[in-house]
């Protein structure tokens, strides 16, 4: 399984991580433009690619005359999210409470997600940021709304993965790393723990990011 195994991770450097995901205002004060399908300022920033999120955050290092803006590990990501708990979301085991911090299609299987697929992609979209509750460190829309890139190159399991928090760019293996599932996934898709990849040059309407920075 893609999840495991289980391992210890003891971050050598502190971070600051973003309260929410990127949104498309955040984006056009750098890049000058808006890509997304779903407008809204306050709506997370959608259709950019790992390669587009890096060019942004090296103008916006360039911007603020620093170098400490980046995007997260997996690790840095997983503990944002967790905040401390272990459970399969940061608020519980109960998918059914899942809605109060999320946005997501609304189902909790992947069958019913698969019967419903075409409804969802119909009716279903991204929405403003911070409307949920937040999780224990006041972070929102880690589970859902869109799925968020990582630094790390995908690998099939934990086998071998650093152990300080520092993100995995070593592998064959061209594909990002993406984590907290989106508006249009299953409850079992934004789980803490779920992990998703993508080719680096991909984009999409539900995959957006978050900012991490070093102190």
């Amino acid at each position: 399984m893609d999840e495991g195994p289980t391992h210890e991770v003891i971050f050598k450097n502190p971070f600051f991580i973003g309260k929410y995901p990127v949104t498309q205002k955040q984006w056009e004060k750098v890049m000058g433009n808006n890509p997304s399908r779903f407008k809204g300022e306050d709506r997370p920033v959608e259709m950019v690619s790992w390669i587009g999120v890096h060019k942004f955050v090296e103008k916006l290092n360039e911007k603020e005359s620093t170098d400490k803006y980046r995007l997260p590990s997996e690790s840095e990501w997983e503990y944002a999210c967790r905040a401390g708990t272990q459970t399969r979301y940061h608020f519980s085991n109960d998918e059914s409470k899942l809605g109060e911090y999320a946005w997501y299609s609304g189902y909790d299987t992947y069958e019913e997600w698969e019967k419903n697929k075409d409804k969802i992609l119909k009716e279903c979209e991204t929405h403003p940021v911070g409307q949920k509750k937040p999780n224990p460190w006041g972070l929102y829309d880690l589970h859902g709304n869109v799925w968020e890139w990582c630094r790390d190159t995908w690998h099939d399991n934990y086998n071998g993965a650093p152990s300080d928090g520092s993100a995995w760019e070593i592998g064959s293996n061209s594909a990002r790393v993406n984590r907290g599932g989106s508006w249009n996934r299953s409850a079992r898709i934004c789980r803490s723990a779920a992990r998703s990849r993508i080719v680096p040059g991909y984009h999409s309407v539900n995959l957006g990011f978050r900012l991490l920075r070093n102190l």
